[in-house]
């Protein structure tokens, strides 16, 4: 469906033109919960009332199980007041306060669009009143977050969490895109754990698990190219093997001399003074802007170490 240019949006983006790139975390403004009802309706379709046919199909199916998951997530018999399934998400979506919550559902929604809807044949589709495809509805979503300045995402069937666009755009989504090849799904899995922790705001989980993902994409590297390291190896050995073997092309390591200190005592230095090692008597509290740092420096150590082993390889 078009995300249309009204006179009343291109106004208030040239007043937003001169502001800083900032986004918003704890507000779900009200007209961006209605718009994703708007698209829940054309890529799920509302719930079918009045034939006994519809009860086994979408989207009565679909809205069944969104509710019913996330009922038994919160650990309550009903997500709000309502009649359906329907009409319970929805209330909940324009009501709760609860932003991890609401990010849940719309997280539990779009991807029920994405690897449900998106499946569902013709007749099917048609018989629904789904008339926005999965892809088309996803783009929406994310338009429509980047429009009201909320600073989260969707991709890959996760609602993740971004603090600026362009290094969201040039380093995180690179990232996210080369853990998707075969070879590389434990460090996938980890630095989407990653962001999941860092959207909860548990920064020490966060910052743990980035330097996970970075130390897993050089082992996944490492047994794609049959190169042995330990079992058990940590970021410098494995810094050393990629080195040794060439990851980076020996005329090139002059230029890159600093590369080695970057990633020895950047991401690693990070997670072990502040997230790995144990707290002692005093609870060490970690600033949302280390976790930050430090997913974004996995990120980008990710794309790099991905990259040049494409290029190895071709």
């Amino acid at each position: 469906m078009p995300v249309y240019d009204f006179y009343s949006k291109r106004k208030k983006q040239q007043e937003q033109a001169a502001q800083p790139d900032v986004y918003k975390y704890d507000s779900i403004p009200e007209p961006l919960r209605i718009q994703i009802i708007h698209i829940w309706n054309t890529a799920i379709g509302p719930w079918r009332e009045g034939s006994y046919r519809y009860r086994d199909l979408p989207p009565n199916t679909v809205w069944t199980a969104i509710h019913d998951a996330l009922c038994r997530e919160f650990g309550v018999l009903r997500l709000a007041r309502g009649d359906t399934p329907f009409i319970r998400c929805c209330t909940f979506l324009l009501e709760e306060s609860n932003i991890d919550n609401v990010l849940s559902l719309i997280e539990a929604s779009f991807n029920m669009i994405d690897n449900v809807c998106s499946k569902l044949p013709y007749d099917q589709k048609s018989d629904a009143g789904v008339s926005q495809d999965s892809g088309d509805a996803i783009d929406e979503l994310n338009t429509r977050f980047r429009e009201h300045r909320v600073g989260y995402q969707y991709a890959h069937g996760t609602i993740i969490r971004i603090d600026s666009q362009y290094i969201h755009n040039q380093v995180v989504l690179p990232a996210i895109s080369l853990l998707q090849q075969p070879g590389f799904e434990g460090a996938s899995q980890e630095f989407w754990d990653a962001h999941r922790h860092y959207r909860e705001r548990n920064n020490k989980e966060a910052i743990s698990n980035a330097l996970k993902a970075f130390e897993s994409t050089m082992k996944s590297i490492c047994l794609l190219m049959n190169w042995d390291f330990p079992g058990n190896a940590t970021a410098r050995p494995l810094i050393d093997i990629c080195i040794a073997e060439g990851l980076i092309p020996k005329p090139l390591q002059g230029h890159f001399g600093s590369l080695r200190a970057t990633l020895e005592n950047g991401l690693p230095t990070i997670s072990n003074r502040l997230a790995r090692h144990g707290q002692g008597q005093e609870t060490v509290a970690v600033p949302e802007h280390y976790a930050a740092y430090a997913l974004h420096l996995a990120a980008a150590n990710i794309v790099f170490l991905v990259e040049a082993h494409m290029a190895i390889k071709r």
